[in-house]
């Protein structure tokens, strides 16, 4: 959310927002501006959805979505800059950040890097070590904010093609993630499955083609699957 910037519009933000209940808010690095940020934080807040800071590589041109080289130290830095940047504008409305969530290149580069791994989670453990970390099951980012002590949520990317158990984040193509209704069902069926009984978060980009037809199957599936009738989960 929140990665529209100046003129240019990003995103089905508006669409989006009723149907969430965790909004990750990009601050200002891969997308996103002070107004953006004021704009998205009021939205989650008319809407009761939690927000947290979603970090991504100072690279606006390729949307954070290009591996770029970067040290430790400069992810240490540029996570407590974006941090303080939602910050200023959570503390303004009144609310509390919730959790965090590394963006694009840079989830990725931190999930396979332990060195920037550590200095995320350390990052994020000077600022507030009582904010959860949504990451990949198994990534470094999740095995290193774990080993301080921060509180880990796995996810699972609804809107993005899994290989051989490991999500394809670039590069994919709308056939390989199907319709929404596709999308809803492989989602159930990974809820589903004991295998993946730690998952936390399902995650729906807000710029993926039909987002918001995603979002409504997804939670209109889950919905008749485990709470309209949670004995019938084991079918799905």
């Amino acid at each position: 959310m929140g990665e529209s910037f100046g003129i240019y519009r990003y995103g089905a933000d508006r669409e989006m927002m009723p149907l969430i209940t965790s909004a990750n808010v990009a601050c200002g690095f891969h997308g996103g501006d002070p107004g953006v940020m004021r704009e998205t934080v009021a939205l989650a807040k008319a809407h009761g959805v939690r927000v947290g800071a979603h970090i991504g590589l100072p690279d606006r041109i390729g949307f954070g979505r290009r591996y770029m080289q970067t040290s430790p130290r400069e992810v240490y830095e540029m996570s407590l800059y974006q941090l303080g940047a939602l910050e200023a504008f959570l503390r303004a409305e009144r609310m509390a950040m919730a959790h965090v969530k590394l963006h694009g290149a840079l989830y990725m580069m931190a999930a396979e890097d332990s060195a920037l791994a550590d200095a995320f989670a350390e990052a994020v453990q000077a600022f507030n070590p009582a904010l959860r970390v949504y990451a990949l099951p198994g990534s470094q980012t999740a095995v290193r904010a774990s080993r301080l002590g921060l509180p880990v949520v796995p996810e699972y990317f609804a809107d993005r093609p899994y290989v051989s158990g490991q999500v394809k984040m670039f590069g994919w193509t709308p056939e390989e993630i199907g319709s929404p209704s596709e999308i809803a069902s492989r989602t159930a069926s990974m809820l589903a499955d004991s295998a993946y009984a730690d998952i936390g978060t399902i995650c729906v980009h807000s710029d993926t083609a039909g987002a918001p037809a995603i979002m409504r199957a997804i939670r209109d599936r889950l919905h008749r699957t485990f709470v309209e009738d949670p004995a019938g989960s084991e079918a799905y």
